[in-house]
């Protein structure tokens, strides 16, 4: 368990989405602040998933690490988080996508994701590792055949989303959703777009793709677990041990500056411009993003821009 645990978890955002009701029916409210005042959002103890801010004298952006995927269940709205949304002017997620444009956002994907030279996945790989991906897959009760078709990239990434929704994972419980919900009729924003977060897996070099496809193939028995303990150190708010268990291993340096490094960076950029406007803003993105080195906030520390935990 190597690269994929943190593809899986942290980068994961367009797959996810793209079976989410991200772009639910908006509410015609504001959300509803659990307590008045900003000092109620600093004074508690950190409680729940790790909350950030930057801030100066007329800006503000909160920082929020996500979960993709949840199970039905877990309470992690926390009033500091109801408050700082509801202090906001504006929801940013890594991709937005208006309500009725999934399917259309699904099939561009998986039309990227498909070869058109008459290749099969299974041809790009060695008999040992043919036997294994065969196995993974009749574990799932998928067929041999069914992403015959496919890039090795798009395989890993339903490959791992698979059995968290036979074991009740779901997008539509994941905290996007429930964000896009409670914003209301809040602004919305995006980090990314459908089209670049798939450039981003569909030009990986192929050997990347097929070694991370390989990585989810050979420890499909542990997705579900894995994610069952990352979801409760995101959930206690533990970023350390989050980092450490998201990052742990993360030995494939091009699959990390593609899916995390080089993503970190822009998002940085786009957060020390925005710092220029005045306003306050609630960024939500994969907790991944948020945790370990060269995260969000190591590069805009870098920049001498503060950022301070909240919860």
């Amino acid at each position: 368990m190597n690269t994929y645990k943190n593809a899986l978890a942290s980068t994961a955002a367009g797959i996810a989405m793209l079976f989410s009701t991200t772009a639910c029916a908006q509410q015609q409210q504001k959300p509803t602040p659990v307590a008045s005042t900003e000092v109620a959002i600093e004074d508690a103890k950190p409680a729940g998933p790790a909350l950030w801010k930057v801030a100066d004298e007329d800006t503000t952006i909160y920082l929020f690490g996500t979960v993709h995927l949840l199970p039905e269940g877990i309470d992690w709205y926390t009033p500091k988080v109801a408050n700082a949304l509801a202090a906001s002017d504006k929801l940013i997620t890594e991709i937005h996508m208006e309500k009725g444009s999934e399917a259309e956002a699904g099939q561009y994907m998986m039309a990227e994701g498909s070869f058109t030279d008459g290749r099969k996945v299974r041809d790009l790989l060695n008999e040992e590792q043919k036997a294994a991906y065969e196995a993974a897959l009749g574990k799932l009760g998928v067929p041999a055949p069914a992403f015959d078709g496919f890039e090795p990239w798009f395989v890993a990434m339903n490959m791992s989303i698979i059995p968290l929704l036979q074991k009740g994972y779901s997008p539509d419980a994941g905290v996007e959703s429930a964000l896009e919900e409670k914003a209301g009729d809040m602004a919305r924003g995006e980090l990314e777009t459908v089209a670049f977060q798939t450039s981003v897996f569909d030009g990986l070099p192929m050997n990347v793709q097929v070694n991370y496809m390989m990585e989810v193939a050979t420890n499909i028995d542990d997705v579900v677990p894995m994610l069952d303990k990352m979801v409760e150190e995101w959930a206690e708010g533990d970023a350390d041990a989050l980092a450490e268990l998201m990052n742990e291993g993360l030995s494939d340096p091009v699959l990390a500056e593609a899916l995390l490094y080089n993503r970190n960076a822009n998002w940085t950029d786009w957060i020390d411009n925005r710092m220029d406007t005045p306003g306050t803003v609630f960024i939500a993105v994969g907790a991944g993003h948020l945790a370990g080195e060269k995260s969000v906030q190591d590069m805009l520390e870098d920049r001498d821009i503060e950022v301070t935990r909240v919860q």
